[in-house]
């Protein structure tokens, strides 16, 4: 602790919170964003065997897999880390001197990320994640890696960082003990609707079928047997059939928005179709490209995106919502898209 300066980062954004209220098309193109889905699909090939290995032992797909950790880390990307990451002890002892609400809890997780060191299962180096101190493959509090995760390569530590091997199967274990995840079942379906069916029921897709409700790709129902129930999450969107693995992947996150991002990036990764329907005034997903562009412009126009690069992160949200303040454009709701791209190409 003798070289620990105060970080108050997680201190500003307690206080500061800013607030964006995104539609959920606009979620999805972003936590299931182009560069995303690519990166996915070479993570896929490379860690084949990882994945092949965690379904024989957990029953969890690949995809599944897959859409958590591009959701928590995007694949652990390097460009990420350095830009978008804090050290975790700064963060979790600035928190514990300074944040009075909950200074017990920040406490807890400071000795808990100093335990993972004390153990060697990282340096403090290694120890970077969110402001507040969320870290590793699959952003995971300190107190969890150190009561959920398991030593899956047999090196005799648990490691958030480095090979992935431990923090998927760890996240594997959690589904399945805490998300109640079934083997061999798929989260579910887009399907198309007919009007009356949108309930909370839950029945086998064979009754579903019954009832007129259809794959949207057109492909049969793989289970007939296992159940599902409906939801439209947007008016005029699209609609889907969720079985008990979606509401797995919700134990994650208590957002059915969240869930579904995971499950779509994971079928994107492993060679899924775009949705079939569209959300109401939806627009293509960015580009890498597009958005490098986008922050290149902002930092132009005098707003600060922290870099340009090609990741959309708090400071690029609050740069694009700055410009569109200023231009009048409602609402200011900080997507960075190719609709703004396009008014930022057209000058200001």
């Amino acid at each position: 602790m003798s070289a620990v300066e105060p970080d108050t980062t997680g201190l500003e954004a307690i206080s500061n919170q800013a607030e964006f209220n995104l539609q959920l098309w606009q979620y999805l193109n972003r936590a299931a964003s182009d560069w995303k889905i690519s990166a996915g699909k070479e993570k896929a090939k490379l860690y084949a065997p990882l994945f092949a290995r965690i379904e024989r032992d957990f029953g969890i797909e690949a995809a599944f897999m897959l859409g958590v950790w591009g959701i928590e880390s995007a694949f652990g990307d390097p460009v990420v880390e350095k830009n978008h990451m804090r050290p975790v002890i700064p963060s979790l002892a600035t928190l514990a001197w300074g944040e009075p609400r909950r200074r017990a809890y920040w406490e807890s997780e400071l000795i808990n990320a100093l335990t993972i060191v004390q153990r060697g299962w990282a340096t403090p180096a290694d120890m970077i994640g969110s402001w507040a101190g969320a870290m590793g493959h699959t952003q995971w509090m300190p107190e969890v890696w150190l009561h959920v995760g398991i030593d899956y390569d047999g090196d005799g530590n648990v490691s958030p960082y480095g090979p992935p091997d431990d923090a998927l199967a760890s996240t594997a274990r959690y589904f399945v003990e805490r998300g109640n995840y079934r083997r061999g079942e798929h989260w579910g379906y887009e399907v198309r609707m007919p009007g009356g069916h949108g309930s909370r029921t839950s029945r086998s897709y064979a009754a579903w079928q019954a009832l007129g409700v259809v794959r949207a790709d057109g492909e049969p129902y793989p289970q007939l047997d296992s159940t599902a129930r409906a939801w439209v999450p947007v008016p005029g969107g699209p609609a889907f059939l969720i079985g008990p693995n979606f509401f797995a992947a919700k134990s994650y996150n208590p957002s059915m928005n969240y869930a579904l991002a995971l499950v779509h990036l994971g079928d994107r990764c492993t060679g899924g179709a775009p949705f079939v329907q569209q959300f109401p005034g939806s627009e293509p997903s960015p580009t890498l490209a597009e958005i490098e562009e986008i922050q290149q412009r902002l930092t132009a126009l005098g707003f600060d995106t922290g870099g340009a690069d090609g990741r959309v992160g708090l400071a690029t949200t609050i740069a694009a919502r700055e410009f569109q303040r200023r231009l009048g454009i409602a609402p200011a709701d900080g997507y960075a898209g190719v609709k703004l791209l396009a008014r930022l190409r057209q000058g200001s």
